[in-house]
């Protein structure tokens, strides 16, 4: 793939507050990465770190943006994605305010309009978050 777009909104359908991902860094055919700057007026931000619900939303919207781009690319409407199922979900830390975060998906099998990603979350160069996701996307109207 070409080097990634940097106009976050134009490639995923989550506007603010819910908008978990600041740019895509790195895409190729497997792998994406973006990236998120932690603001202490995120939605999910509480006690100076960002909870759970960003962490599962980051890794969702790192797979809407791979595809917003590969839309992009081939000059079609950008596709709606669902969070099927959540599994082998670990946390073992929380960004702080105003620090970055990577998170990285792993596209393991897609068929037809489900794809199944592995996802983790990078922050200081350390995995402080990983799953297993089941996305399911739409066909443009």
């Amino acid at each position: 793939m070409e080097q990634p777009a940097q106009d976050i909104l134009s490639l995923i359908p989550q506007r603010a507050p819910f908008v978990m991902v600041d740019e895509v860094i790195y895409s190729d055919e497997t792998t994406t990465r973006t990236k998120f700057h932690v603001k202490e007026d995120n939605i999910f931000a509480v006690d100076g770190f960002l909870k759970e619900p960003a962490l599962i939303e980051s890794i969702a919207q790192t797979v809407a943006a791979r595809e917003g781009y590969i839309s992009k690319l081939e000059n079609k409407p950008v596709r709606l994605g669902y969070i099927g199922a959540v599994n082998k979900l670990i946390i073992t830390g929380f960004p702080k305010i105003n620090e970055d975060m990577i998170t990285e998906i792993k596209i393991e099998k897609q068929f037809f309009n489900v794809i199944l990603i592995t996802g983790k979350i990078y922050c200081n160069e350390i995995v402080i978050a990983q799953c297993e996701m089941k996305i399911f996307i739409t066909s443009p109207k």
